[in-house]
């Protein structure tokens, strides 16, 4: 939802004309679609890598708009928190040499980016929750300074009519209450889009949702909230409580929330569009000028704005995304399960999987959904944020499997043969690849550091907060290194 918009009133009569306008939108994206109308080109793909602040110490740093001032550079923005940004990485095919064509630039970009954060007393963290986030640092105040943030949290708690409730259960506890929607800041993703043609787009959005929870499983990088140590790919749960419009009584009556798995696989890219207007009431119900079937009859791509801005405050894992480039219609399937970092080579080593995995099992002769119940793949999700490499997910003919053995014995070999497919150069898909073998064998990830890091200082005498701190230190030291997470040290770096 990248828009910025200004603070507004809004009333009734926006929501009805909203309401109205979305529907012609939709009847329109419905013409579009059997016109045949879209640009296809399946080989492009893009990212988007949010990112933390942090000062000297390893501590938040609320400072992103001093940070972007500094950076100077139009692919980078503000994300809810004053401790966070987020860099968008220009669209490419994906063939050939990419996959580390793609590494080095983002490492650059990144690199030079932390560079000029120094200047204003902050550095970039690649993580999926900052392990010193405190209670204290996710309120109002640290919101950052954008109309949308701020008209988008008074109507979610509009609609709730209450304070926000996050409890999470795992290796510890968390129960708390906020009056904001800053802890969804806490959450920094991957996201990874991939272009696809209206006739694919089913199979690789349900491809995509089949593995969400085997994603989580390797890359887990989050088990640390507010001191506590919860579960090993925390972002999740608490992603889906942190944007939940529902008070408890709604949550009773089936109301779904709009942090979605969804629940059916589908058959094509407006099943998710109308779903979406058909459950959900507008957050942002702002119209623009634009006539849409004045557009298309006219002969040109309308932008279908109030339909995309709908869109982006429905926050399904994977999300279907309409866009408008030189004036030509293009769908993708935006990935959203993965958290950022350790490094940029876990980032693209993940990358890899997703990109090999999801293209074999969506022009697999036998599609995957058709063996398993969608409610099963919604449970390896949460399984697997829950245990991370420890999880057992459920796959067709293997039963309840550990998940390396899964990756190890199925699932790689069918991402090696989805980059050839691409046209990824073997060597360049290989060694991406081997990083996340060495994962599944080493049994390491972002999560599993973590926890060991601090349980190792817990054992020398260090207290929880300060354990996390020194702990977030090593982190980013390694995160600079660019070395995997599999063969990062448990003793100083």
């Amino acid at each position: 939802m990248g828009r910025d918009i200004q603070a507004i009133k809004i009333t009734g009569e926006d929501r009805r004309k909203y309401r109205d306008k979305m529907r012609r939108s939709l009847d329109v994206f419905a013409r579009m679609l059997r016109e045949q109308m879209f640009e296809e080109n399946p080989s492009t793909v893009g990212q988007e890598i949010e990112l933390n602040l942090v000062d000297a110490h390893g501590m938040p740093s609320m400072r992103n708009t001093d940070v972007l001032d500094a950076i100077a550079s139009p692919a980078w923005a503000t994300e809810v928190g004053q401790f966070n940004l987020e860099i968008n990485v220009p669209p490419r095919m994906l063939d050939g040499d990419a996959l580390a064509t793609l590494e080095n630039e983002v490492r650059a970009d990144l690199n030079a980016a932390d560079t000029r954060a120094r200047t204003v007393g902050s550095q970039l963290v690649m993580i999926g929750i900052l392990p010193t986030l405190a209670e204290a640092d996710v309120h109002e105040e640290t919101m950052s300074v954008n109309d949308r943030y701020k008209v988008l949290n008074e109507q979610i708690f509009a609609a709730r009519g209450e304070d926000m409730r996050i409890a999470i259960d795992g290796a510890e506890q968390l129960l708390i209450y906020c009056d904001s929607i800053t802890p969804e800041a806490a959450c920094t993703s991957v996201q990874l889009h991939t272009q696809v043609s209206p006739d694919a787009f089913a199979n690789y959005w349900n491809a995509a949702q089949a593995i969400a929870g085997v994603q989580v499983a390797l890359a887990a990088n989050s088990p640390f909230l507010f001191g506590r140590q919860l579960w090993h790919e925390t972002r999740i749960p608490l992603f889906e409580q942190s944007t939940d419009t529902r008070p408890d009584e709604l949550k009773e009556q089936g109301v779904r929330p709009r942090v979605w798995f969804g629940e059916r696989w589908i058959t094509s890219v407006f099943d998710l569009f109308e779903e979406n207007i058909r459950y959900f009431p507008a957050l942002l119900p702002i119209c623009e000028e634009e006539d849409p079937l004045a557009v298309l009859d006219g002969g040109a791509t309308p932008q279908l704005a109030e339909m995309s801005l709908h869109n982006g405050t429905i926050y399904r894992w994977n999300r279907p995304v309409y866009g408008v480039v030189g004036g030509r219609p293009h769908l993708r399937v935006e990935n959203r399960v993965l958290p950022a970092g350790p490094t940029i080579a876990d980032v693209m080593a993940n990358a890899a999987f997703y990109y090999g995995l999801v293209r074999s099992l969506a022009e697999a002769q036998r599609p995957i959904w058709t063996q398993m119940s969608f409610a099963t793949a919604a449970e390896n999700l949460h399984e697997a944020a829950r245990d991370g490499l420890d999880a057992q997910l459920y796959w067709p003919g293997a039963g309840d499997v550990p998940v390396a053995e899964l990756v190890l014995r199925r699932l790689l070999p069918l991402a090696r043969e989805g980059l050839a497919g691409w046209g990824v150069d073997e060597a360049i898909a290989g060694r991406l690849l081997g990083i996340v073998e060495q994962r599944c064998l080493t049994g390491q990830n972002g999560a599993a550091w973590q926890v060991a890091t601090v349980a190792g200082l817990a054992r020398g005498g260090v207290e929880r907060r300060e354990a996390l701190r020194q702990m977030t230190q090593r982190y980013i030291e390694y995160m600079h290194s660019n070395e995997p997470v599999h063969t990062w040290s448990l003793g100083l770096p």
